[in-house]
């Protein structure tokens, strides 16, 4: 998978591992992983749009792809980036790296394909300009 987010605005989030996040395997489950990816994307929307523009549209999840490079346990600080890569029509490419604050070693990468819908039809919607611009435009 690559990630290239040279030239690319990117918006972060810190997380702490917490025992729930941990299998049986005494590191964080691998689901988890999706969830953070989902996590930092949900967050990133909600810190660059405005309350209308969340009113007007909806996003869904189509499709992930993860790649789990190293483990992370109990209490540990990582750090999930995200930057957004193409759009066409109504669906856009993000990418996220989560990576342990202390090493800086890269714990996972994921990409995601998201679908923008139309709040009031829930069916799917052109990603408007002024929306690419809040994804792209943007770093926090």
């Amino acid at each position: 998978m690559v990630l290239d987010k040279e030239g690319t605005n990117t918006f972060s989030l810190t997380i702490t591992v917490c025992e729930r996040d941990i299998d049986t395997m005494n590191h964080v489950n691998n689901v988890v992983y999706l969830k953070w990816a989902q996590d930092v994307a949900t967050a990133h929307w909600n810190a660059v749009a405005s309350e209308l523009i969340k009113q007007k549209y909806l996003w869904v999840a189509l499709r992930h792809e993860i790649d789990y490079l190293a483990p992370s346990f109990e209490g540990d600080t990582l750090l999930a980036t995200t930057w957004v890569g193409e759009t066409n029509a109504a669906r856009t490419e993000r990418y996220v790296v989560i990576t342990n604050s202390i090493t800086e070693k890269i714990i996972a990468k994921a990409k995601t394909i998201w679908c923008m819908l139309d709040s009031s039809t829930l069916k799917p919607k052109r990603i408007t300009e002024e929306v690419i611009n809040l994804l792209k435009s943007n770093s926090l």
